[in-house]
């Protein structure tokens, strides 16, 4: 035995085991009384919690008959109490346990050890306390390892069930399971891996999701990294600050969904934008996928179509009759000038410049910005190409008999 360390002698020690069961109850007792988690716990936990007294008392004695400290207390101690209890018992609390064991043992050292023998008693359940705590610690970091992996394995398979449109009752339960079933207002958001290797992004992008105070799901697939945001206020903001964790190129943020099992609508538009976000070299990063609208449709998005035409071609066909329709197709058609816009429609220029605001107004896309102009020229051609060619609205002509459609 290493110098300086009290020796516990053979009678102390046929006194501790002769005491066993007394110490337990005596331990199970000071929990009772002094926690109010324990107190708290079923019937079957606190009689798992119990076994684990019993145990630790067990192994103390057989570590005191081995020579006390010249073998490490392993975490085999906790091995009669099931994994799940990890789950009802935190760390803390089970140090609680530790700890009232060895006020217990402590508090009976002058009737467990032989006369003298005290102090070398308690030095021996200090020493013992501080192995047990290591053990303690070891189940724990392995039980959260493997729950960890899990989680992540769970995390993988609702992101893929997202993107694969599939909110069936496995995605619901899995999504329950990491505790997204009453979480709202969902967006998801698309970009590329970061160059090196993907292994601990979806973590680090995890913890920065944590500091926002926002859920966060997330998965790496192929070169995409994908990344769902649950009770987020302003997913462009969110995606912002979480932008360092994506790599070069676009990151595209699709709209605000209710709930995880309508994210489908949310992902479809996301991945959609990313695939064609570089069409707009000077777009923003993060940008929104419904900035994304007109690059959308030509990649055949059928759902990007039906946007632009709801949110452009029936509110300018719906405010202000087809003056402000007409209006936009001249200005897009006539080069976005004032003057020349004026003359097809034989208006004031001034007259001009008001209806660019009111089509503004409308439909929030500002005619005088390029990539807007772009945008709702797209719409204004597939709102014609929806119309039946003798219906489809014409600007009137101006004098010289050039017809403008």
């Amino acid at each position: 035995m290493p110098s300086g360390r009290a020796h516990t002698s053979a009678a102390t020690l046929r006194r501790v085991e002769r005491s066993s069961g007394d110490l337990s109850s005596a331990a199970i007792r000071r929990m009772e009384s002094g926690h109010d988690w324990y107190r708290a716990l079923s019937a079957e936990d606190r009689s798992w919690v119990g076994l684990v007294a019993q145990a630790g008392i067990a192994a103390f004695i057989a570590w005191l008959r081995d020579g006390g400290g010249q073998q490490p207390v392993t975490a085999n101690v906790f091995g009669t109490a099931p994994r799940e209890l990890t789950r009802s018992v935190s760390l803390k609390q089970t140090l609680d346990l530790v700890r009232s064991v060895v006020d217990t043992v402590e508090e009976h050292a002058a009737e467990l050890a032989e006369p003298g023998g005290e102090q070398a008693l308690r030095e021996s359940v200090l020493r013992y306390s501080r192995e047990i705590a290591f053990a303690a610690a070891e189940v724990y970091a392995q039980a959260a390892e493997a729950r960890g992996a899990w989680d992540a394995r769970l995390e993988g398979l609702v992101v893929d069930a997202v993107l694969r449109g599939e909110a069936d009752d496995s995605m619901q339960s899995r999504a329950s399971a990491l505790g997204w079933g009453s979480t709202t207002r969902v967006a998801v958001v698309a970009g590329s891996t970061p160059q090196g290797g993907s292994e601990g992004v979806v973590d680090g992008l995890r913890r920065s999701a944590a500091r926002l105070g926002v859920d966060s799901l997330a998965a790496v697939q192929g070169r995409r990294l994908v990344c769902i945001l649950g009770n987020v206020e302003d997913p462009l903001a969110a995606a912002r600050e979480l932008g360092d964790h994506f790599g070069e190129g676009a990151v595209v943020v699709g709209p605000t969904v209710p709930h995880l099992f309508a994210a489908g609508r949310s992902a479809r538009a996301a991945l959609s934008g990313q695939s064609c976000a570089h069409a707009w070299p000077e777009a923003p990063r993060p940008v929104s996928a419904d900035d994304l609208l007109a690059e959308r449709v030509l990649v055949g998005d059928q759902a990007a179509r039906v946007l632009l035409v709801e949110r452009i071609v029936r509110p300018l066909s719906d405010s202000g009759g087809a003056n402000l329709l007409q209006t936009a197709a001249a200005y897009l058609e006539s080069g976005s000038g004032l003057e020349s816009t004026a003359r097809i429609l034989f208006v004031h220029p001034n007259t001009v410049r008001y209806r660019l605001g009111k089509i503004a107004d409308a439909i929030g896309y500002d005619l005088t910005d390029p990539h807007d102009a772009h945008t709702v020229r797209i719409a204004l051609a597939l709102g014609r190409l929806a119309t039946p060619p003798h219906r489809a609205a014409r600007v009137a002509p101006p004098p010289d008999g050039t017809r403008f459609l």
